[in-house]
């Protein structure tokens, strides 16, 4: 279909007059978007119209047999879409018409699919390709999409801040704001780690002691959410239901709410606790019956609410009789994982887990036993060094094996967790968020070439230099087979200095090939600042070496990229602070990591 021509809009954009006139209609932001994009390519100025009725427009035959020419989206295209959900869509272009429909939010999306088709690309909130022309014609298009994944989460700074990107990135998750005009999100009454909401410690400690895990002979009741619950207590399952129905009635709109361990590591040792543990071979067997019962107490006033719960630490392996109930999700977590080599792959035997008849798992063995029991499972990996934010991390060959693996066994919805520094960071961040982004809806898309399109356009002439140190990187954990956690200091063998040395010649070689290109040079020595920061902690904590100098204009360099965080949960005077007396991170001051910021300094 021949859209513009010189200039001239050959179509208006036509959507129902109920659509029109509902401010909140994901129809009508989605008509604005493909005005304003399609301004942007063309110049052309394009009109919204109301279609008085659907049938009269794309939907019945000219005497012809060819449908009704223009552009027509949501119910006004009539294209059936019943069947794909609320973020699936329909897009279909003829010689004379784009007919263009979707669910709730998928009619977003159909419209983001129809511009990439067209040559656009988002790639960040700032950086857009938008091609332009001045006669624009569609071609013949028949495309139905449905992603495979119902829920598609990940927390960079760029996605969290800016709402509009992240419906153009197809994320639906909690940490996304997104209006309802957009497509709303996926809302939580309680997040992760939420026992300290349902049982809070200041209510609870003294006059229930009982309610809390027995450890070592004594029940603990730790500050800052250090503590578990006694789950086979039946006066505090009681209490569990009266307060998450409680929650649910006061968040009416969400459809989801955790009811999970908080995050430390131990689990009750009571006689009760312990006699399940060891039948069922994980204490992850008292934690689903807990949360069963309070799902099956409550789904007759909430029955379209999912009650959500952790597979973490000592619960993320799988019972062998216990089953979760239908309105019960099972949120797998693979922190203990190696994030250098592929989960099916990695022979890393000592991030292996106990049960309690001492036998061992690695993640991707409880991935695949949760996956032949559990109908409703999604995951919370991890895709950066949280200890420090601005390290290398090699997981570049990783992240689409293992969102392959997790959807070959019956994932169907994942949160990868980033970098969620207040500003963003650096480490290529804006490539992975990208990248994340698509296998999230696509888990066996064309990764290289979305890798190709975002470096060429996001760096230019420095791409090549670039894509090679990141190949560097991988190519040194491959073949020396290092493995690589969520939170290591950076001591890895792939960080010694002679390497350390090669990468920063591939960035002397990117930056020398953007010399006279402003933009695109402060990319390039943005992510340099990897190596400098991996440089000088090794200096100061390998070798006792202190340059006053270059310690300053490291952190006044941060600063002026517009950085803040660079360790997880600390501020970044904290950080400096951690530096100059030899501590490997921040959190190294506080007795638990898991403090408010204005604490940290």
């Amino acid at each position: 279909m021949l859209l513009t021509e010189n200039r001239a809009a050959l179509s208006a954009i036509h959507i129902t007059k109920q659509d029109l006139q509902d401010p909140d209609s994901t129809v009508l932001y989605a008509a604005k978007e493909l005005r304003f994009y399609l301004g942007r390519m063309t110049a052309a100025p394009f009109a919204i119209e109301a279609s008085e009725d659907a049938s009269a427009c794309a939907g019945s035959a000219s005497p012809a047999g060819a449908l009704c020419p223009g552009i027509f989206l949501g119910a006004a295209s009539t294209l059936p879409v019943s069947d794909l959900g609320e973020d699936g869509y329909a897009i279909e272009a003829t010689g004379t018409a784009l007919r263009i429909n979707g669910g709730n939010r998928g009619i977003i999306y159909g419209v983001y699919e129809f511009l990439e088709q067209m040559g656009c690309r988002f790639f960040t909130s700032t950086v857009e390709k938008i091609p332009t022309c001045d006669t624009l014609e569609t071609g013949l298009l028949s495309i139905r999409k449905r992603p495979v994944l119902e829920y598609r989460e990940h927390n960079y700074f760029d996605v969290t801040t800016h709402p509009r990107f992240a419906v153009k990135c197809r994320l639906n998750g909690h940490f996304h704001p997104i209006p309802a005009r957009m497509g709303g999100h996926l809302s939580y009454a309680y997040f992760v780690h939420s026992f300290a909401n349902l049982i809070p410690l200041e209510e609870f400690g003294e006059t229930h002691p009982e309610f809390f895990a027995l450890v070592d002979g004594e029940r603990v009741r730790l500050s800052g959410g250090r503590y578990q619950l006694c789950l086979t207590n039946p006066e505090l399952l009681d209490i569990a239901i009266d307060r998450t129905r409680k929650a649910l009635l006061a968040h009416p709109g969400c459809r989801i709410i955790s009811l999970s361990q908080n995050d430390w590591d131990i689990h009750c040792q009571c006689e009760n606790c312990v006699k399940v543990d060891r039948e069922e071979g994980s204490p992850a067997a008292n934690l689903i019956r807990f949360v069963n019962a309070v799902a099956e107490a409550l789904e007759p006033e909430f029955p379209n609410v999912i009650f959500d719960t952790l597979a973490y630490q000592h619960t993320r392996q799988a019972p062998r009789f216990t089953r979760n109930r239908h309105n019960v999700c099972v949120r797998l977590c693979s922190i203990e994982a190696c994030f250098a080599h592929p989960f099916e792959t990695c022979d890393d035997e000592t991030r292996m887990l106990t049960r309690p008849d001492g036998s061992k798992t690695r993640f991707i063995d409880d991935l695949r036993e949760w996956g032949q029991i559990c109908d409703r499972m999604y995951i919370w990996d991890y895709t950066t060094c949280f200890r420090h934010y601005p390290t290398p991390h090699p997981n570049w060959r990783c992240l689409q094996k293992n969102l392959q693996a997790m959807v070959k066994n019956n994932v169907r919805g994942v949160f990868e967790q980033a970098n969620g520094a207040s500003r963003g960071g650096v480490d290529f961040n804006e490539l992975r968020l990208y990248l994340i982004t698509k296998m999230l809806w696509d888990p066996d898309c064309d990764l290289e070439k979305h890798r190709r399109e975002f470096l060429e356009y996001y760096y230019g002439p420095a791409a090549d230099d670039l894509d090679a140190y990141l190949n560097r990187l991988c190519d040194v954990v491959e073949e020396e087979n290092i493995h690589v956690g969520f939170n290591d200091d950076p001591i890895a063998p792939f960080l010694r200095e002679e390497l350390l040395d090669e990468y920063e010649a591939f960035f002397d070689r990117a930056a020398a090939k953007v010399q006279n290109d402003p933009l695109r040079l402060w990319r390039v020595e943005k992510n340099r600042l990897s190596i400098r920061w991996v440089r000088l902690k090794r200096k100061t904590m390998l070798r006792n070496e202190f340059d006053a100098a270059e310690i300053e204009k490291f952190f006044a360099d941060w600063r002026a990229f517009g950085l803040s965080g660079i360790n997880e949960w600390c501020n970044i005077e904290t950080t400096h602070r951690a530096m100059l007396e030899q501590k490997w991170c921040g959190t190294e001051f506080w007795e638990h990591w898991n403090m408010e910021e204005e604490e940290l300094f």
